[in-house]
């Protein structure tokens, strides 16, 4: 069964603005502080995170406009670079990374909503897991429901997640004196060095927009459309990171940037006392459920590019012709994170595994938009879509860019980045395996 378009640009705008703002942009402020030290070389950091960011917004936009298919994060590469890399650059953030991901975030969003109904007795371990179950389980009924039902709820949550993020940073760039924004820490590193460390953190902030070629097949005039809720998307998210870190930086000064562990919070706090939390938790927790929410819509196209080219089960491929949800998909990445609710370590040490491997993937795929123009010259294509701008010389710096990234985490942090080519190598036998059982399989008559 085929995928029909649903979603409006509007729908896919707010899917990008919750594949970007999640929980990202509540802690890590403080470890890029830490590491950059300045007041000048933090809104630097963010600042250059945002002009790369949108230099891969316009890469992405050319992709998904040229190769509007279901799963193209997949897809795209497996046509044109072959099934091996396709298979292994998701292997880890698909079939592994999301489940594990969403279980963390949706335990984080739990985390913030029970202090607002449970009193302080009964808030255990078991019970935030258990809330978390709950939120899952509401989120899953809403995207089985079908595709513009979970569009529907998707919308609600980011524009709300917008409004109280935008609110807070307004609130804190309104405020009166600033603190001691001028205020530095002694530097433990060459600055240049700082900034890179620090990058790391911003680049993982921002990331999330190139997931939305998954649903080149929902989005109706996808040609037109998906370059239009990119950029869109990506203009809403870099002046919300701006404004934030300004008044992160306004109202607390870079050191109590640096050593606050949740720093939204903090902010809040400075600025209306103790009833800034209530804001901070239900930001946090809408970023936390919107972030959820989009995992369950987006990561079961990517399953049905995968069973189309006979990399998972043929039953991934399968879509209700009247609510177009993946059913099999979807609950089994629902159940994925249900259990891993349960059984799951910390969410750090999981980033810091696939960071390596998620740069380098972001790269090969920004790489596709070269693949597909060579292709269009080759079999003579008339092409009149969105084209990204200054080619080839800003999608090359993009693709640089990432590679840099990419070496600057296995520098820094080898040990995380070869236990992420571990788990990158364990795909192989995977693919192979998989290919083995099909050509193993009988064709019906």
């Amino acid at each position: 069964m085929t995928i029909k378009p649903k979603l409006t640009t509007f729908d896919l705008t707010m899917i990008v603005v919750s594949l970007v703002i999640g929980i990202g942009i509540f802690r890590t402020p403080a470890m890029v502080a830490s590491s950059t030290r300045t007041p000048l070389l933090f809104l630097a950091a963010w600042g250059l995170g945002g002009l790369i960011s949108l230099m891969g917004a316009l890469t992405f936009a050319e992709i998904g406009a040229r190769f509007p298919a279901p799963g193209a994060f997949y897809k795209v590469v497996a046509v044109n670079a072959g099934s091996v890399p396709a298979f292994l650059l998701n292997w880890t953030n698909v079939l592994m990374v999301n489940g594990a991901g969403g279980a963390a975030v949706a335990i984080i969003g739990a985390e913030y909503l029970t202090p607002l109904f449970l009193p302080e007795r009964l808030r255990t371990q078991l019970a935030v897991q258990l809330t978390a179950a709950g939120l899952m389980l509401v989120l899953l009924v809403i995207n089985y429901l079908g595709i513009k039902t979970g569009a529907w709820a998707q919308n609600v949550l980011s524009l709300l997640k917008v409004v109280l993020i935008g609110g807070l940073a307004l609130a804190g760039l309104a405020a009166g004196a600033p603190a001691a924004t001028s205020g530095a820490l002694p530097f433990e590193r060459p600055w240049w060095v700082g900034l890179a460390i620090g990058f790391i953190s911003v680049f993982y902030t921002y990331g999330g927009y190139q997931c939305t070629i998954n649903f080149g097949a929902d989005i109706r005039g996808a040609k037109r459309n998906m370059p239009r809720a990119i950029l869109a998307g990506i203009a809403v998210i870099i002046a919300c990171y701006l404004l934030i870190n300004a008044a992160y930086l306004k109202v607390l000064g870079l050191p109590g940037v640096a050593g606050a562990k949740l720093v939204a919070a903090e902010t809040a706090r400075a600025l209306f006392g103790p009833g800034g939390a209530l804001l901070v938790s239900a930001a946090i927790f809408l970023s936390a459920m919107g972030f959820l929410n989009v995992t369950l819509m987006q990561i079961p196209r990517a399953y049905y590019a995968m069973a189309e080219d006979r990399t998972l089960p043929p039953f991934f491929r399968r879509v209700n012709p009247r609510t177009q949800t993946q059913e099999y998909g979807l609950l089994f990445l629902g159940g994925v994170i249900l259990v891993l609710i349960f059984f799951l370590g910390t969410f750090e040490k999981i980033v810091s595994y696939v960071m390596f491997l998620d740069s380098l993937a972001i790269a090969v795929v920004a790489a596709m938009v070269f693949a597909l123009r060579r292709r269009a010259r080759r079999e003579g294509t008339v092409y009149d879509g969105y084209r990204v701008p200054f080619y080839p010389v800003l999608p090359a710096v993009f693709v640089v860019f990432l590679v840099g990234i990419s070496l600057n985490v296995l520098l820094t942090q080898t040990r995380e980045a070869l236990i992420g080519a571990v788990m990158l190598a364990t795909g192989l036998p995977a693919f192979y395996g998989m290919r083995r059982w099909y050509s193993g399989r009988r064709p019906k008559p």
